[in-house]
């Protein structure tokens, strides 16, 4: 099968850096078995078109910077998708990309995919965040799920923006790649509960909802081991977080270690006992599903795969109401005194990770794949 993946980054040249992992797992997997072209249209790189996970990718970043450079962008993006011929065409995030999708799609005749990457259907005007914001935005979105022959989101309240355009939207997370479990059974007597935030340091992201928690945590553990935060990830907020950490008085715990690959990231699952997420809106948390497939189990915020994880049976998570930090730090001071019950929720957490695991996702996508060509080719005899 000929398959076309349009996406606005995740995809940077050197596997490395500007890169989405589960993303790439998903390219390498589909690439082994089909012919598979990936448009970046926001990548930015030093070579417009180079291979990678035996994909070849085509990066239109650098055309984007004017009103003119992002109609080449989809000029380009449509050029490229009708000279690759694609059998169907893929697009992650809905947004300009996923409308140059459509539009080749139907000069085409080939079913188009769209699936929701982040808050492309959300407004929380608090934090300047979310794509329905702007009626840019939901003209992008409503155009994708109006013409898509089918669309996927990587959690249930993905799914609830969109229940009455697409009754027939899919559940299909991206899953994690499958590794050794942690070493760590950590908060004994002396020894302090490792707690680990993987992910850019942004608003949505709610680093004053874990300070707060932590600032909760730390006072009600004072006569324990105690605890220690790491966060990996880019700072895109100048230093704010840290300098919020020094007034709360916490900055002694609080480590913000920025960008690391993507093996230091997992390595560092392996050596943490909680992986904390105080969002306010996440569509699916690929961190998380990293954490558990280490056997760390979360608690975080009741949004995307935590409240999901929070909800099977057995648990597998943690969820507390959005931005509430207090009950983010109760639960966090719960498990570090109770390494029973983490150690359950972390048995829980690998076991429904390992269900819904990278190759799970492949397979799951493929299947979909299948579907629509055959419907198309039932349709066009």
């Amino acid at each position: 099968m000929r398959i076309v993946l349009v996406v606005p980054g995740g995809v940077g040249a050197d596997g490395i850096h500007e890169v989405i992992p589960a993303l790439l797992s998903l390219v390498r997997r589909l690439a082994d078995r089909h012919d598979v072209l990936v448009i970046a249209t926001e990548q930015v790189t030093g070579r417009p078109s180079y291979e990678l996970e035996g994909a070849r990718i085509l990066a239109l970043g650098r055309s984007r910077s004017s009103p003119i450079g992002r109609a080449r962008v989809a000029w380009r993006t449509i050029s490229a998708i009708r000279a690759f011929r694609p059998d169907l065409i893929h697009a992650f995030w809905l947004g300009p990309g996923s409308t140059s999708a459509i539009v080749a799609g139907r000069l085409l005749r080939v079913p188009v995919v769209v699936s929701v990457g982040g808050g492309e259907l959300v407004a929380l005007p608090r934090i300047g965040y979310g794509g329905a914001s702007s009626w840019r935005g939901r003209r992008h979105a409503g155009l994708a799920l109006g013409l898509a022959a089918a669309v996927t989101a990587g959690s249930r309240s993905a799914l609830t923006p969109m229940a009455r355009r697409r009754r027939d939207a899919r559940w299909l997370p991206l899953g994690a790649e499958r590794g050794p479990e942690a070493r760590r059974s950590g908060g004994g007597p002396e020894d302090p509960t490792r707690l680990l935030v993987a992910a850019s340091i942004n608003r949505v992201k709610g680093p004053d909802v874990i300070l707060g928690a932590l600032v909760r945590a730390r006072t009600a553990l004072r006569d324990d081991a105690g605890l220690s935060l790491d966060w990996l990830g880019e700072d895109t907020l100048g230093g704010s977080t840290m300098a919020l950490a020094r007034a709360l008085g916490i900055a002694d715990v609080v480590q913000l270690r920025g960008f690391h690959p993507h093996p230091v990231v997992l390595a560092a699952w392996r050596s943490t006992d909680l992986a904390i997420q105080g969002s306010y809106h996440e569509s699916q948390g690929v961190a998380v599903l990293e954490a558990a497939m280490a056997g760390v189990p979360a608690v975080g915020t009741d949004v995307g795969l935590v409240a999901e994880l929070a909800r099977a049976e057995p648990p597998a998570a943690i969820a507390v109401p959005v931005g509430d930090a207090a009950a983010l730090g109760d639960a966090i001071v719960a498990l570090a005194r109770d390494p029973a019950r983490r150690a359950r929720l972390g048995t829980a957490a690998r076991a429904w990770a390992s269900a819904h695991d990278a190759s799970w996702t492949a397979a799951a996508f493929e299947t979909l794949y299948t579907e629509l060509t055959a419907r198309r080719a039932r349709r066009s005899r």
